[in-house]
């Protein structure tokens, strides 16, 4: 799918080749290829190069500019993915690339403004009570910000500031009827699965949530089955990394819907 947002764009008439806009881009979107015209930089692909331009100083001919036009959408979670392919040691600088421009990511990946990418990544964070509507008795979600997957939240949310963060497997909210009351209420959540999804990537982002957001504790809930616990084993390398002392706590969830820990 296509949206209209920025990009960036390479004079090929000043661009000679030499390869110093690589490096600069925390992506790794840009690469050097060879061409009638002699070596010339490109974009790897649309939707790795999130228009911010950090590599527009980086080069000699003055050949790059950021420009708005009708290109893929942002990837984020294929940049990651990119990036621990080709150059794994990017990756710490990506991530520290989207902490610096925390205040700027949420509305240029998100849709903000018209731009027409997924408005359910949008970073939303509230705090006002529900009450019940009409004569029904409704028990109100305690769910106090968006987005919640492990992939999609900024590590820099002012959510996870000195918060009581709950880590969660994507199928504990479905077993344990009393999920909201007795782990959401209160917390900041991030969700994920480890047999599905990428742990490397889950090590790297938990660790900037905290090193970023300091919270005061983390509780994991996971649920019996063997390949679920892989949460648990990353989350205590993500607070190890992290250098930080951070009170952990681990719940096991039963296929039942039990709480067995």
């Amino acid at each position: 799918m296509k949206i209209r947002r920025k990009m960036i764009n390479i004079d090929e008439e000043k661009c000679d080749g030499c390869g110093l806009c690589m490096p600069a881009c925390p992506e790794g979107a840009l690469q050097i290829v060879e061409t009638p015209n002699g070596p010339k930089a490109r974009v790897v692909k649309e939707s790795f190069c999130d228009g911010l331009g950090a590599c527009l100083g980086d080069c000699p001919q003055e050949a790059l500019s950021v420009e708005e036009r009708e290109v893929e959408e942002y990837d984020e979670e294929g940049v990651i993915a990119h990036v621990k392919e080709k150059s794994p040691e990017l990756l710490e600088k990506h991530l520290a690339h989207l902490k610096a421009h925390a205040d700027e990511l949420p509305q240029h990946h998100h849709g903000h403004s018209g731009t027409g990418s997924c408005p359910g990544a949008q970073m939303l964070d509230w705090k006002e009570d529900k009450k019940p509507v009409g004569g029904k008795v409704k028990i109100p979600s305690e769910l106090r910000q968006w987005p919640i997957q492990l992939h999609l939240v900024p590590p820099s949310a002012p959510y996870f500031k000195d918060a009581d963060l709950a880590i969660v497997a994507d199928c504990v909210p479905f077993a344990y009827a009393n999920f909201h009351q007795e782990f959401l209420k209160e917390k900041a959540i991030a969700v994920g699965c480890p047999k599905l999804d990428e742990v490397d990537a889950y090590i790297e982002k938990i660790t900037q949530i905290i090193k970023t957001g300091k919270p005061k504790s983390i509780k994991v809930l996971h649920m019996e089955v063997p390949c679920c616990f892989g949460l648990v084993h990353i989350v205590q390398q993500a607070i190890e990394r992290s250098g930080e002392n951070v009170a952990f706590e681990a719940v096991k969830i039963s296929i039942s819907g039990e709480r067995l820990t």
